[in-house]
């Protein structure tokens, strides 16, 4: 297999991730959230990037679609973390935060503002791994994907 074939196979891989979201979201009916949606715009450039790299087989472009699929990795690793209260999540989409000094006005406004879908809530889980879970192994897979690409390439 030819160094620049795998890394559009790394490519196709992220979007082939984006598929399964949109699939969860569309068709299954699981409304994301915005910890969710941010990991999919990672998955968009590196799937970019194994169409620009059929074209134009340069390492440097390989090594941005690693960066690209160890950031949806990073955002996975960070959002499991917030499903399992190993850390705090945005305040705009775990409801957390101090409301302690709010308004009465102050604190219904913020309540009509907040996002349906919490990040803090897991939608679905397979063998004990959340969405956000599998998309950081998946990723982490995939970035090492790129990277072989990019051995062989050099």
């Amino acid at each position: 297999m030819r160094d620049w074939s795998l890394a559009s196979l790394a490519g196709l891989g992220s979007a082939a991730l984006l598929a399964g979201a949109l699939f969860f979201q569309y068709v299954v009916g699981l409304a994301p959230c915005e910890l969710c949606i941010l990991q999919r715009w990672p998955h968009l450039v590196a799937f970019i990037l194994g169409v620009i790299v059929w074209f134009f087989p340069a390492v440097w472009i390989m090594g941005l679609g690693a960066l690209a699929a160890a950031t949806a990795s990073g955002l996975g690793v960070y959002h499991t973390g917030v499903e399992r209260g190993w850390w705090q999540g945005p305040t705009t989409c775990s409801g957390s935060g101090d409301i302690t000094q709010l308004s009465p006005q102050q604190l219904l406004d913020q309540i009509l503002a907040a996002p349906v879908v919490r990040c803090t809530d897991v939608a679905w889980e397979m063998f004990g791994l959340s969405m956000a879970s599998w998309n950081a192994i998946l990723s982490l897979g995939l970035a090492g994907l790129w990277l072989l690409a990019m051995r062989q390439r050099a």
